[in-house]
């Protein structure tokens, strides 16, 4: 990447033009995949809608030089929780059936809700002072400190979800085969 970032910088483009425009990119292929995933009639392709965001919020993360939030991202989220989304419409929906209409009140009902909404977080975000806000510094720790808590202090927890996880998938299997007898 230190590469292409030199070659464009020889050509006389900034370097912080390239980083924002590579960061507004991104922003705006989330935003649109984003809009897929609620848009899309078919149920497995808003899952790939949303791979799509989710490897887009880790890159994002990348951004914010918080690299082990990216991996975690890309790991916990794509690799485990959407495989399992992606398992659970594949044996439980009909994903070739026809979907609902969709008519022009409600489509009309929900882009007022989403326009409020948007209208209502524009007004929170202008009226708190977020600039004047001084934060402390935030203490260094290692990944290995990291690893060593999760296993040894948040070990339980982890091991709970991972059974819930195991649940919800056994959980599926068992209403798609009740549901072809």
């Amino acid at each position: 990447m230190s590469g292409l970032m030199q070659l464009l910088s020889s050509h006389g483009i900034p370097q912080i033009l390239i980083i924002k425009g590579a960061f507004y990119s991104i922003a705006a292929l989330v935003c649109l995949f984003a809009i897929l995933v609620v848009a899309s009639p078919n149920i497995f392709h808003s899952a790939i809608y949303l791979a799509a965001v989710l490897i887009g919020v880790a890159c994002v993360y990348l951004f914010l030089d918080a690299e082990f939030l990216a991996v975690v991202q890309v790991l916990i989220y794509v690799g485990a929780i959407l495989t399992l989304l992606i398992f659970a419409i594949m044996l439980t929906a009909d994903i070739r059936s026809k979907t609902p209409r969709q008519t022009l009140r409600r489509i009309l009902i929900s882009a007022f809700a989403a326009l409020a909404a948007l209208y209502a977080f524009i007004n929170i975000i202008h009226k708190n002072p977020w600039r004047s806000a001084v934060t402390p510094p935030a203490t260094a720790f290692s990944l290995a400190q990291l690893g060593k808590s999760l296993m040894l202090n948040y070990i339980l927890p982890f091991e709970i979800i991972s059974l819930v996880v195991l649940a919800a998938l056994v959980g599926a299997i068992a209403i798609a085969k009740t549901e072809r007898r």
